[in-house]
Formats: C-alpha cells, structure tokens, sequence
C-alpha cells in the first residue's frame, strides 16, 4: 500500500518511491500537515506539531490558549475563527456572513484514480497504479462538505491534490474562494522559483529568497498566460541542479490562477495554488458541488533537475493521452512566415515539394485558408474555405500534397471572432461581452463565449466538418488574445462570476470531443505562442508551440525555462528566416537547428528559397533528427549550463536504458582568446562505455560525467555542437 492510516494517532501517511508526505487529525477534527519530503518509515510523527500558546491568536477551546487555528499547520484552511492566514476556500451563507469551519469527518482510501468530471487530471492505466485518500470535512451548520482528494501513483514522486465542494444545506451557497492545495511548512528558509516573461519571452526562470508576507504569481487574463505559468517550487537556499531540495506545485489548468507562499509572523510558510478567486464567484444551490482543478506536487531531493524530471515522467506517460503519446511526432514545414496571409494553392504545393525533397513528412497550411481572411482583420468564425486561394478547396490541396508523400495539417483559431464575419453578423450575443460596455478587440478579434453550450456546439460541428473534409493528420489550434469585459448573456446575474471558469470547462468539453473524435489527428495547442502552456491543455494536445519568437538565441532562454516543468516532447521548435521576425538577429542555420531539434522539430519559412547549400545542410538536420527524434522526445532530460547565468548554454537527453545521449551545446558570442571548454555529462551509466558516433572515440560514462569532455573551439558569434553517444554493445 502506499496509503497508510494509524488510527491510534489518525495520522495519515503517504509514501511514494522516495518520498513521504503526512499529516494527522488534530483533536479529531482539523486535518494538520507533519511532514513533506524524503521517505520516512511509518513512525509516529505526531510530535513533530506542537500547540503553542500566542499573543493575539484566538483559541478554539475556551481556556486552551495554546491551541490556536492562528498556528496550526492546516491541510485546507479556512476564514474567519482564528486562521488569518490566506484560506483555501471562502463560503458565503445566506445570512451575508462567510464564517465557515470545516473539520474531519470519515475517510477512505481506494485504489486508482477518478477522473474529475469536466476538467483535465493526470490519470492511471489501471487502478493498480494508483491510490487516493479521499478525505471528508463538514461543517454541518453552514451546510459545507469538501472531499479533498489525495493520489498516489507509482512510480512517480509525486502527490496529486483537489477539493470538491458540496453544499449539503437548504440555502444557496456562494464560493468566493475555492483552491485546489494548500500547505504549511514549518519554516521560511526557502527560495521561490517561479516562471515569467511576455509575448516572445516566456517562461524565463525568476528565483528569490522568500521574505515575510505573501509573495505568489498569478493570472487575471483569462488563460494562464504568457506572463505567468501556474507553477511555483520552494527550493533549499543554493540548490542547484544536481543537489538541494526541491518543492514543486503545477496546476492543471488553462484559465485563471493564483500561487502563492506566505510567510507569517512565525516564520512559517503557506502554499496555496487554485482557480483565481480575483472576479470568481460559484453559485451552489442545495445538493451542487464545484470541483477544483488538480494541483500536481513533487519533492525531489536531487535537486531542480530531479524535480524536472519527475513532471516530465509523469506528464508524458499519464497526462499526455491518445496515440501520439507515445508515437515519434513528425518533421514539419508550416507557410506562416513563408507566405503569411499571401498564398495560393501553387504556392503551398511548391513549398511541400521542396519539403518533401527535404525528408521533411508534414505540411502545416497557417492562417488565411478560411472565410475572406486576407489580414487580421476578418472571418475568425467562418470556417469555411476561402475559394479565392483555394479554388479546388482543400481536399484538393490536401490530396496533392499527400501525393508528394506528406501529412497534410491545417491551423484553427476556433475560440475567436471577427465582428467582421459572417459568424458575428448572424450571432453578435456570442462573444464574451458585458450590456453597456465596449467590446474591446485584439488582434481585431473578440472571444466566443465558451460558457454556452449551443457556442461549443458550433465550435465542434465546425471544426470537424473540415476535419472529416480532407485527409488532415494535425491542427495547430492558436488563441490569439486575453479576456476583457468578462460577461456572459446566457448567465443570471447571480452567476456572471462563474463566466471565465464556464469558459475553461467549455473549452475543455470542446477539445475533448473533437479530439476523441479524431485520434489519428496531432494536435498542438498555441496562444500567441506559449500563452497557454499548461498541463491542463496537454492532456488533450500533447504538444504546444512554445513561443512565436522562433530566434535561436532567445529561445534558449524560452526552452530552458519552460523545461523546468514541462518535457521536450510538449514543445514544439523550428527553424524560421533570417533576420529572425520578431528580433532581427541573423544566426547561422546549424544553431537555429540544434536548438530547434530539442523538441518537436519543424522549420517555417520558405524552402523554395534555399541554396543549394541550404538544402543540403536542412536535408542533414531532418536525417539527424529522425535518427534521435525518439531520444529527444522520450528521454530524461538533463540542463547542465543556464542561458541565464552566464554565455554558453547546455542541456541533454538520455535514454530510459542509459545506452544512448545526445548532448547539446551553444555559444551565444565568440570570446578572445577563450579558455577550454570542459562540459561535464549527467545521467549515463558509469560503468558503460560510450562512443562518441561523429569521431568514434569510446569514453566511459564515469569519466563523461566526472571529468567531463573537451569541447573543440567554436569559431564565431552563435555557434552550437551536438554529441550523439551510444553505449558500446559488450
């Protein structure tokens, strides 16, 4: 069992591989976290809490002082008698109050894992993979009940946490506050890591010691945002890659998010992860129940890397779903920055052609196929085929590049609006919208309402129609801006706080309908690039274009970030012109590859212009990615020098087995005079050998990591060097 309950103590005990996570049922009633960390045998740890008595903090017992909801470390707290901490939920009652308490009432523990009704959620293949404590709480006079849901899965180091709430009273409830995890830890002496940036500089790594007071990340933009990433970690001061402890939070979630640490007046520390509670409202009537998104933890006393690591597992194996789960995703050429919105059917053909003479195995026609889209400025909706461009239609287009031999894919932008289209004209209630109040646009664009089931439905007809049109093996579905004047005109006023989280589970309902409905299709998930990278959308497209900003030097930076959570085969990476589009720089075509290839590897740009040269050297990268694309896409993944913190950077991939590594390395500016390059490698066996496959030279896999390698001088600005090693064959 992974699960163990001692009822002598009621003390909880959750143990993974190698880690443990416990806590106990204080005076039988308030759930009250122990422990979190390295795996510890099942001893009794209910002295590691001890009631304390404080000035200014309130008792629950008259007369016991020293027992106070003020210090007590809680599994899911709330407001209002005693714990001023941040709460986990926040009820308001009929009578106008929202002084709720709720306590212990039963448990169990059973095998597997249920899926969340409505909402994405790592999952298990069997229920031999999984355990869940379901823990009950009530507070019977406010008509308050919450499940807090705790998963176990082996294999994996980490623990899986959510809360459905149910009103089990005769009068209406009002969640203001509904969070998917909290936890106190007894200290501060911690670092908080978290992931920045904006359009084109996403997910760059931010860390900080924790101060007192409350420090977090969050999103109000109604995704979860280029500018925020629903992941925080608490590290050990000065951990590092290979060493210290590392405590990680993700949230299954695409739309709204708050994370936080709070450090109070003790030094203590309080987690909180969920649904932004800023402009969220849930309406309960009698017998309904809200179910929070899943937040995903995991400790790893190796280290950032090993945490890393730990997501990557999971997340490809039991998040990720369908057949490209675990099939090798293909080589791509996609029009976007070749043709933009100017192509006709010859034009696209000719640069399959040139692709398909590449090894290249898929066509990606972007925007401008549909309505009258000649700009940004129209036919968001109309999904129909615009006959200008497309005489034939696209079966016909589709049909002639699969006679090069190539998948054909196609890009959506599905959740959107043009006011000027046909959709909008017919329908102009369906975007989010508020009475009175401007329509504000981006990108010249307005958002359908996704909270409307008669929206989703047009939303699913549409798409697949196309879909059951022509032989399409991909859909890049793209979402092009945030939410303003959040308003639904099929909601009661009563209910216009549930419109940006009925949008999410709309969307939800969408993706997984059109994607159950068509599972030969590879679907990759964009928003303006990354603005929606998140675990919640990669259970249903296992793989999301990781930023617009397609520079070799940038996306460094954007690659290495986004890898501390996320795995190489949820990213996808190309190789796009020169002077790149979004930052004018011009790198060499081979490092522009050698990044592109530590993910979902692909080019876009016009490959009827290459010289011969080019084409030789493109022809190279594609046979090479194809000969380590599985490795890449499925290996454990290791970073071992930090675009930000210094010129050079590196990172590498390592087979389940240990028998095969691919090490890259990149130069951003050539030095005078350098020093040598000593890289050392992670993660190979060291009692294998290992052959360097461009020179044949045999190393051992101790010597790779101990002493590391000598790297040749690399001559000039943005240079890079990949290093293929097989294990030698005894």
């Amino acid at each position: 069992m992974s699960i163990h309950y001692a009822p002598e103590h009621q003390i909880f005990h959750l143990q993974t591989e190698n880690t443990s996570y416990v806590f106990n049922i204080v005076r039988g009633a308030y759930p009250t976290h122990l422990y979190w960390g390295k795996k510890i045998r099942s001893s009794a740890v209910s002295d590691l809490f001890e009631p304390r008595g404080r000035g200014f903090s309130s008792s629950v017992v008259p007369g016991d002082w020293a027992f106070s909801l003020d210090t007590l470390p809680q599994e899911y707290p709330g407001y209002g008698s005693g714990d001023f901490r941040e709460p986990a939920y926040v009820a308001g009652l009929s009578n106008g109050t929202s002084v709720t308490e709720l306590t212990y009432v039963s448990h169990s523990i059973v095998k597997g894992k249920a899926p969340l009704e409505g909402l994405p959620a790592v999952y298990a293949e069997s229920d031999e993979e999984a355990e869940t404590l379901v823990l009950i709480l009530e507070d019977a006079g406010a008509g308050l009940r919450a499940e807090l849901s705790y998963t176990v899965m082996t294999g994996y180091d980490a623990i899986i946490r959510s809360a459905r709430l149910i009103n089990t009273g005769k009068l209406p409830l009002k969640l203001d506050r509904a969070l998917s995890a909290s936890l106190d830890f007894p200290h501060a002496n911690y670092e908080l890591l978290h992931l920045s940036g904006s359009w084109a500089r996403e997910r760059h790594v931010v860390r900080a010691p924790l101060h007192s007071g409350r420090q977090g990340i969050d999103s109000k933009r109604g995704a979860s945002s280029h500018q925020q990433n629903p992941f925080l970690a608490l590290l050990s001061p000065h951990a590092g890659e290979n060493s210290g402890e590392a405590y990680g939070f993700n949230l299954v979630y695409s739309g709204n998010f708050l994370a936080e640490a709070e450090v109070d007046q003790y030094g203590s520390t309080r987690v909180t992860m969920g649904i932004n509670p800023f402009g969220f409202q849930w309406l309960l009537e009698q017998g309904d129940s809200f179910q929070t998104p899943e937040a995903v933890l995991v400790y790893s006393d190796q280290g950032i890397g090993g945490m890393s690591r730990t997501y990557h597992r999971l997340y490809r194996q039991r998040l990720v779903r369908g057949l490209f789960r675990d099939e090798p995703r293909p080589v791509l050429i996609n029009n976007w920055e070749a043709t933009y919105f100017g192509f006709d059917a010859d034009k696209i053909e000719d640069i399959a052609r040139a692709g398909q003479a590449l090894g290249i195995e898929l066509f990606v026609l972007d925007d401008g196929w549909f309505g009258h889209r000649d700009d940004d400025t129209t036919s968001l909706g109309d999904w129909f085929v615009d006959k200008r461009k497309l005489p034939l239609g696209l079966s016909d287009l589709a049909e002639r590049v699969k006679r090069l031999g190539m998948q054909f894919g196609l890009w959506f932008e599905p959740e959107m609006v043009s006011p000027d289209s046909e959709l909008y004209r017919a329908h102009p209630d369906w975007c989010l919208h508020v009475p009175d109040k401007r329509r504000s646009e981006s990108r010249n664009q307005l958002i359908l309402d996704l909270s409307r089931v008669e929206v989703c439905d047009y939303i699913i007809d549409a798409v697949s129609s196309v879909l059951s049109s022509a032989p399409i093996t991909y859909v890049k579905w793209d979402m092009n801006r945030h939410m303003t004047e959040i308003g639904s005109a099929a909601l009661p006023p009563e209910r216009q706080g549930e419109t940006a989280h009925r949008y999410m589970l709309g969307l939800y309902r969408v993706m997984e309908e059109i994607t159950s409905a068509f599972p030969h299709v590879l679907f990759e998930s964009c928003s303006g690039g990354g603005g929606r990278f998140d675990p919640g959308i990669l259970h249903y497209m296992p793989q999301t274009w990781t930023s617009d900003n397609t520079d070799a030097v940038e996306r460094l930076k954007i690659q290495y970030g986004t890898s501390i959570v996320y795995p190489a085969s949820a990213m996808g990476a190309h190789i796009s012109d020169v002077p790149n589009h979004q930052v004018h720089r011009s790198t060499p075509l081979s490092m522009r590859g050698d990044v592109a290839m530590s993910g979902n590897f692909g080019y876009e740009l016009d490959l009827t212009k290459f010289t011969a040269e080019e084409q030789e050297e493109a022809a190279a990268q594609i046979a090479f990615y194809k000969e380590i694309r599985s490795l890449v896409q499925q290996g454990e993944m290791y970073r071992l020098l930090s675009p930000f913190e210094g010129n050079d950077t590196a990172w590498m991939f390592v087979s389940a087995d240990r028998s095969e590594a691919l090490a890259c390395y990149f130069q951003v500016l050539a030095g005078p005079n350098p020093a040598h390059t000593r890289l050392r490698l992670q993660g190979l066996d060291p009692a294998k050998d290992y052959v360097l496959k461009e020179t044949g030279a045999v190393y051992g896999g101790d010597r790779l990591m101990h002493a590391g390698l000598l790297l040749p001088e690399l001559h000039g600005d943005f240079q890079s060097k990949l290093l293929h090693f097989t294990a030698v064959v005894e």
